[in-house]
């Protein structure tokens, strides 16, 4: 069988999350049931990562096996037929035998968009922190004692499956962009919930007006449970970019 792709774009706040689970809809079987739809089979897709609930996607990528004869835009066409409007698979292509989404990804890209007002019809797609001011100079000076390479166990929801919580961030930034504010970070990999509680912990000690110190000194107490660390609504939260090298300028 060939060996194949998925570029999905996906809207969280109708799914309880990427991965497949009991009595709940979740993006990953949603995806399933069409494939085995189109192909009369069980098919498994892997994703590069797993977002929550209520999170989006812009760019998730998935690869799977698909025993039928069919050109990549046939079977593009087809799950989308078959989909519901809150998921577009954007591009299927062909890949070699040994890539692996998840394993073979050199870092993923998320965007995180907060409302300066509230908007009713941006609830699922911004957050709104309405008790907390958006100190956008505090907040920059935060943002360098994130980069490199740190244990962040304080700012994840533990998973006992990892052998450990060690991530790479790569870059980092928080932008005005006129009518909302625009949060992006890039990193080798992601814990269950970092980004969310790196969003929701800097919104929080801005307002509170900490020194930048005080985010090493979080970092270092490698203590999940610690007061200061607060986590964000999902509904802001976008996967937007999976990195590998060979799709880097594959649109």
């Amino acid at each position: 069988m060939k060996k194949y792709i998925l570029k999905i774009a996906y809207d969280g706040s109708c799914f309880h999350g990427w991965q497949k689970q009991p009595n709940n809809q979740t993006v990953q079987e949603s995806i399933e049931n069409a494939l085995k739809i189109i192909a009369k089979q069980k098919i498994s897709i892997v994703g590069s990562g797993r977002t929550d609930a209520g999170v989006h996607a812009e760019n998730q990528i998935a690869h799977f096996y698909f025993p039928i004869n069919m050109t990549t835009n046939q079977i593009k066409k087809a799950m989308n037929s078959y989909l519901p409007d809150s998921i577009l698979i954007k591009d299927v292509f062909e890949v070699g035998e040994n890539f692996n989404a998840r394993f073979d990804a050199k870092s993923r890209i998320y965007y995180y968009y907060i409302m300066k007002e509230k908007n009713p019809f941006m609830r699922n797609y911004q957050s709104y922190f309405p008790y907390r001011k958006i100190n956008l100079q505090k907040i920059n000076s935060f943002l360098p004692y994130f980069l490199g390479e740190h244990d962040f166990t304080s700012f994840c929801k533990l998973n006992p499956e990892l052998n450990h919580n060690k991530c790479n961030v790569l870059d980092i930034n928080f932008i005005d962009k006129g009518g909302y504010f625009l949060f992006t970070i890039e990193a080798n990999r992601f814990l269950h919930n970092m980004v969310r509680r790196i969003i929701g912990t800097i919104v929080f000690i801005a307002d509170k007006d900490y020194s930048p110190e005080i985010v090493r000194e979080l970092i270092e107490k490698k203590d999940n449970n610690n007061k200061l660390v607060n986590t964000a609504p999902p509904n802001g939260l976008f996967l937007q970019q999976i990195i590998y090298p060979f799709l880097l300028n594959r649109k």
